[in-house]
């Protein structure tokens, strides 16, 4: 094996790594090894996943890294079982043109919460998210079980474990920060919980707490006129995010970059108090 993986660095050949692209030109057993200090081992143990083989006990993986060559992206997902229809987790995060990492997407499902088919419309097509398409029985219903725009399942509560592993997985490329990309206002205020703060739309957020108090221009919106705007909608994140999703402030949820500053709370908080 070429790398080291030492408390303060990634090193291969005796060399420090400094960038995903340079991870991803590595042997496969190598670039492995390095991404899976991403996963959490009490996670594997829970769900009898081997350590070792990153498989079941049929010898089938259950962990997945997709990494071009050379390339700027990483996907991972982990199952249960080789035959689930959602993985444990997903994380993308890739590198950007200046160098920094920025994690995509996480995502987490636990596979024994009912599934609500949000990602497909009727006749089965992709909603990507809700952009393109959208399945409104299926939204109704997660909403109502307590799942956030998006949430094919109840998540499993990975986050507070999930980047306390990034950082340490960042520091060790030499880095003292990474972004985020938030996809939706619960995502946000999640993250910011967990210490980060924003290089563009925290005006943005900040006006949406304030246009959601008693008398605000999203309160008022907030008329029943759909499942996602029911008045009461606005004391919680959840209700919320699923207002915004159904359209509430005129335009997409966008223009919000977030980034975490390694061993630092930003101690930014744009809905004080909140109730999730």
């Amino acid at each position: 094996m070429l790398v080291e993986i030492q408390a303060d660095r990634f090193v291969a050949n005796g060399v420090p790594l400094a960038s995903v692209r340079e991870i991803n030109r590595l042997p496969e057993p190598d670039r492995l090894a390095v991404y899976r200090t991403l996963i959490p081992d009490f996670l594997l143990e829970r769900y009898g996943i081997d350590p070792v083989t990153l498989g079941d006990a049929m010898g089938r993986p259950l962990v997945r890294i997709e990494a071009t060559p050379g390339g700027a992206a990483v996907e991972i997902r982990i199952w249960r079982r080789a035959d689930d229809q959602d993985p444990l987790v997903y994380l993308h995060f890739a590198e950007t043109l200046h160098n920094h990492i920025i994690v995509l997407l996480l995502m987490t499902n636990d596979p024994d919460s009912p599934r609500f088919d949000v990602d497909r419309d009727r006749q089965g097509r992709p909603t990507k998210y809700g952009t393109v398409r959208r399945n409104i029985e299926a939204e109704v219903a997660a909403m109502r079980f307590g799942l956030a725009p998006g949430q094919v399942r109840r998540g499993l509560r990975l986050t507070k474990h999930m980047l306390p592993l990034f950082e340490t997985f960042v520091r060790r490329l030499g880095h003292d920060m990474f972004l985020v990309e938030p996809l939706a206002y619960h995502a946000a205020i999640l993250f910011e919980r967990y210490g980060c703060g924003y290089i563009q739309g925290r005006s943005k957020m900040e006006w949406i707490h304030r246009e959601f108090q008693p008398g605000g221009v999203l309160y008022r919106r907030l008329d029943g006129s759909t499942p996602f705007r029911q008045p009461g909608m606005e004391r919680t994140v959840r209700g919320r995010s699923w207002a915004i999703y159904d359209g509430i402030l005129g335009e997409p949820f966008d223009g919000v970059s977030m980034y975490k500053r390694i061993g630092h709370h930003a101690g930014v908080c744009t809905f004080p108090d909140a109730v999730w």
